[in-house]
C-alpha cells in the first residue's frame, strides 16, 4: 500500500502518453490526482481506474486549455469545492509540424494558443489560491527539446514550447518568496503515440543513448519535483533526452 501525501496533483492532459505516466507515477509516490482531458475521455477514465488501484484519491476535469474562460470557470469552481491544490504539471499541448513556407496561419494560431496561452490559462486561476495558503507549492511546466535546441518542420512547435521555459523562469522568480517553486522537464524523443510515424532507426543512431525515452522515465523526474525533497530546486530547466543535447 502506498504512504498517503494527502496533497492534491492536476496533470493536464492526462488520459495518455507522458501526460498519463505522470499521473500514475505520482499516485503510485502518494499523491491524490486530478486527471484533465479534453477528447480522450476514455483514456481518462482509464487513467483515473489506475490511480486508484494505485489506493490514491483521483478525479476527472474536462476543458480546453487554449479556452481561457472555460479554464477558469472549471478550475474556479473545482477549487471552490474541493480547495487549492499543492501543485500543477502542465503537460497537455499539441503539434502541427509543417516546414516554414508551407506553414499554415491556422498551424501557427493553433499550436502558440493552445501551448503557451495554455499557460497562462490554466495557472492564472490557481496561482492566487496557492500563494494564501501560505504553504510550499509545486508548479512544473513541459516545454521540449524542440524548445531548447529548435527543430526544423516545428517552428510554431519550438516557439511555443521556448515560450514556456521563459514563462517558467520568471514565473519561479515571482513565486520564490512563497516557496513556491516552478521548474521545466523538457522530454526529448519519447516514445508515445506522436513518435509512431517518425523514422525511429535514424532518430535513434542520433541519440547517444541510442534508444528513445520511455514517459516512465519523464514522470520519474516530475515526480521528484513534486516531492519536498526537490524544495531547494527552482527556475530550472532539466532535459530528459538521452544526451541528444
Amino acid at each position: 500500500m502506498i504512504k498517503k501525501i494527502h496533497k492534491t496533483i492536476l496533470v493536464t492532459g492526462a488520459s495518455k502518453g507522458i501526460g498519463r505516466a505522470i499521473a500514475l507515477d505520482a499516485a503510485k509516490a502518494g499523491y491524490d490526482i486530478i486527471i484533465h482531458y479534453v477528447r480522450d475521455e476514455q483514456g481518462a477514465c482509464k487513467t483515473l481506474k489506475t490511480v486508484q488501484d494505485f489506493g490514491a484519491q483521483g478525479r476527472i476535469l474536462s476543458f480546453d486549455i487554449a479556452n481561457r474562460l472555460q479554464c477558469r470557470q472549471v478550475l474556479e469552481k473545482d477549487i471552490a469545492k474541493h480547495g487549492t491544490y499543492y501543485g500543477v504539471v502542465l503537460n497537455a499541448g499539441i503539434a502541427k509540424d509543417n516546414a516554414f513556407p508551407a506553414l499554415e496561419d491556422e498551424e501557427w494560431d493553433t499550436v502558440i494558443h493552445t501551448n503557451l496561452d495554455g499557460f497562462y490559462n490554466v495557472l492564472k486561476p490557481l496561482v492566487m489560491p496557492l500563494v494564501r495558503t501560505r504553504k510550499p507549492g509545486r508548479i512544473i511546466t513541459l516545454s521540449s527539446l524542440s524548445g531548447i535546441a529548435g527543430n526544423r518542420g516545428q517552428v510554431n512547435y519550438s516557439a511555443s514550447k521556448a515560450g514556456i521555459i521563459g514563462a517558467t523562469k520568471a514565473l519561479a522568480l515571482e513565486l520564490a518568496k512563497r516557496q513556491i517553486t516552478v521548474n521545466c522537464v523538457a522530454p526529448g524523443i519519447i516514445e508515445t503515440q506522436m513518435t509512431e510515424d517518425l523514422p525511429l532507426e535514424e532518430i535513434k543512431k542520433r541519440i547517444p543513448l541510442r534508444r528513445l525515452g520511455q514517459p516512465e522515465e519523464v514522470a520519474a523526474m516530475v515526480t521528484f519535483l513534486l516531492s519536498e525533497k526537490a524544495g531547494y530546486i527552482t527556475r530550472q530547466v532539466i532535459s530528459v533526452n538521452g544526451g541528444l543535447l
